[in-house]
């Protein structure tokens, strides 16, 4: 080709003293438009076919190489490829030009190459997600790790290929700065470490609810990276955790309760102590047409009614004698009521417990779970129970403790005016 040219500008007086530098520009020229034409054609032609038969295949792997732009990377190797394999007949007699353009095609095959193995890489990493039910084997870390491999790779033959000389070269040098290389990569080094951990401990996986408070994250783990962790939170904003602060920091994981069906929940009521007493004949009778009370207070009256007459002290009157008490027959109640409540599982812990009395009155707390973890039912389910049980505690002559407010003294001073 590079005789053509010289020819052609022969019959051309006037570029006779340019002939040499015209004939490399021409040809260079010419070799650039083929390659873009290659690419053009493997582009906007080739994958133009190649998309078409993935979408009629049934096969998902074909998918995934489309979707991860394998094929796009694979394209651009044509125009490298042409260009290096092409070069000595376009430009044959500019050895400086020849050299140049040589290690520009093999440094761009490299990086290319890199970037096309890195794709499969991420199709392989796609067809686990897919696939695998085993949640916890370090594949992504693995991946990114396999990643940085490749590329340091194809980074040292590019620099042998600019400086021309063996990857041997510059490996042996490589040893002498073990410790350099030990500090740029030590977030690496922990965060491989680390992801191997996490997996062997099945410690944390994808999907598994975590809270950690020192870095802001209460969510869903998206990703667990060489590196990085990705929580997306509640209000949908996205925390990144360094891989190895899970297994250098405490963190919640609230798997164990999306895998056993119930979810716990842990809430006192505050009883005003001037409110609790003894219960009256009347009372208990009213307290009687409750259906949930009404075994309790037949088994509670005649177990009384023994150990009275057993001691002597059948007067209520009496201070050597039991009696009921409006608080205990409303703890016995709350107990009833979630036992027969069709959202309180059946088969967890489910108790209800007077705590320490404070200034804040006698705290009774409710300890039970749910059977339905899901979020917004599960504060439904809560809500509703506790709607309950503060409209019902009057009936048993009980206040719910409450500081006093604005309204208490309103109606003070109203009172007291008339």
């Amino acid at each position: 080709m590079t005789e053509f040219i010289k020819q052609w500008l022969a019959k051309i007086p006037a570029t006779e003293p340019y002939i040499e530098p015209l004939t490399s520009a021409i040809g260079l020229s010419i070799l650039l438009t083929l390659c873009w034409l290659s690419f053009y054609v493997a582009r906007n032609q080739v994958l133009h076919f190649v998309h078409k038969i993935v979408t009629r295949s049934s096969n998902q792997i074909d998918d995934l190489l489309v979707s991860h732009k394998v094929f796009v990377r694979i394209a651009w190797l044509v125009p490298a490829i042409l260009l290096l394999a092409l070069l000595p007949l376009f430009v044959g007699d500019s050895p400086l030009l020849i050299i140049g353009i040589t290690v520009f095609a093999k440094v761009a095959i490299a990086i290319q190459v890199a970037r096309s193995l890195s794709a499969l890489l991420n199709v392989t990493n796609s067809m686990f997600q897919e696939s695998s039910k085993e949640r916890y084997l370090p594949l992504n870390a693995t991946i990114q790790l396999l990643k940085l491999a490749i590329y340091m790779v194809a980074i040292i033959l590019a620099i042998s290929i600019v400086i021309d000389r063996s990857p041997i070269y510059l490996l042996s040098g490589l040893g002498a700065l073990t410790a350099v290389l030990l500090l740029v990569f030590q977030d690496t080094i922990k965060g491989l470490v680390a992801s191997i951990q996490i997996s062997a401990n099945k410690m944390v996986a994808p999907g598994d609810w975590i809270e950690m408070p020192q870095y802001g994250a209460d969510g869903d783990v998206q990703e667990i990276a060489l590196n990085t962790v990705k929580v997306q939170n509640w209000d949908n904003t996205v925390t990144t955790i360094p891989t190895y602060a899970l297994i250098s920091e405490s963190f919640k994981n609230w798997r164990g309760m999306s895998t056993s069906g119930g979810r716990r929940i842990k809430r006192s009521i505050n009883i005003d102590l001037n409110s609790i007493h003894f219960c009256s004949d009347a009372l208990l009778e009213k307290l009687a047409e409750i259906e949930l009370l009404k075994n309790y207070l037949s088994d509670k009256n005649d177990e009384l009614k023994q150990f009275n007459q057993d001691k002597g002290s059948d007067n209520q009157e009496n201070p050597n004698s039991r009696r009921l008490t409006n608080i205990g027959t409303f703890r016995a109640y709350m107990f009833a009521y979630l036992q027969n409540h069709n959202n309180v599982h059946p088969n967890m812990t489910c108790m209800v417990r007077q705590l320490k009395p404070g200034e804040n009155g006698v705290p009774l707390e409710l300890y039970f779970f749910s059977n339905d973890i899901v979020w917004a039912n599960y504060e439904a389910i809560q809500a509703d129970i506790f709607d309950h049980l503060f409209a019902i505690a009057p009936l048993f002559e009980l206040r719910i403790f409450q500081n006093v407010t604005g309204y208490d003294w309103q109606e003070r001073l109203t009172a007291d005016n008339k």
